[in-house]
């Protein structure tokens, strides 16, 4: 059997700067990030038409992963976390990024394709892709034919809950001084509303006193989760 070598065309550039808090499928948050293409991809001609389509697949590598099957017996169950990380399932029936081969397939919506100086970006919302992920292949995405209306989706058929985010006072402080100085924007802030309203913990984890920590546009957040409700307690800008 022999190794199949693929090129990496681009770079993402996310918000997403650490595994945690990152939803667990794309189109959830309607985040702003952008592919930087690689020479010899980053030629515009190779975009020509692409501003007909309203969304495109993107085909990606699982880049850090510390358990990858390359160094590790190849595991045929997975824990997912929607079923609370104690039901083992096929690994073949989800989208764990433990896998045979460590590539991911997520749909966005396109915004626009950009030269900036002598770099070519493409500008996505709703991707669910961590800071640096190497992109594989880009491709447009077919209504009448990648839409399923009556397809079934096991234990993921439904959208999962959101909850509602309160913001202490202190964070709302830092929110405004932020602005102020131009460390984020208002979208920012509304991008991060929407990632915590998805409740990032893992399904397993139910401690209301336990401050939880995540990293997410060059920001430091805390918050604790009771019930419904996701508390941000704190907000640090990281120098």
């Amino acid at each position: 059997m022999s190794d199949l070598c693929l090129p990496i065309i681009g770079y993402m550039h996310s918000p997403y700067q650490e595994k945690f808090g990152i939803p667990r499928q794309p189109n959830l948050v309607q985040v702003e990030s952008y592919i930087e293409m690689q020479a010899p991809y980053n030629d515009i001609l190779a975009f020509e038409g692409i501003e007909a389509f309203s969304h495109l697949w993107l085909v990606w590598q699982f880049h850090e992963n510390k358990n990858s099957n390359e160094n590790h017996k190849f595991r045929p169950q997975v824990r997912p976390p929607r079923l609370g990380g104690n039901q083992k399932i096929g690994i073949f029936a989800t989208r764990s990024m433990y896998r045979p081969a460590p590539i991911g397939l997520s749909v966005v919506q396109l915004k626009h394709v950009k030269k900036v100086g002598k770099s070519l970006r493409v500008y996505v919302t709703g991707s669910d892709l961590l800071d640096a992920t190497p992109i594989l292949d880009i491709k447009p995405y077919i209504q009448y034919s990648d839409a399923i209306m009556d397809a079934k989706s096991g234990y993921a058929q439904q959208e999962p809950d959101r909850k509602k985010v309160v913001w202490s006072e202190n964070v709302q402080l830092a929110f405004k001084h932020l602005l102020k100085i131009q460390k984020i924007t208002p979208q920012m802030q509304n991008e991060l509303e929407q990632v915590l309203s998805l409740d990032p913990r893992p399904a397993y984890q139910d401690d209301e006193h336990r401050i939880y920590k995540m990293k997410f546009a060059g920001l430091d957040v805390s918050f604790t989760v009771q019930q419904d409700i996701v508390h941000v307690v704190d907000l640090i800008a990281v120098v």
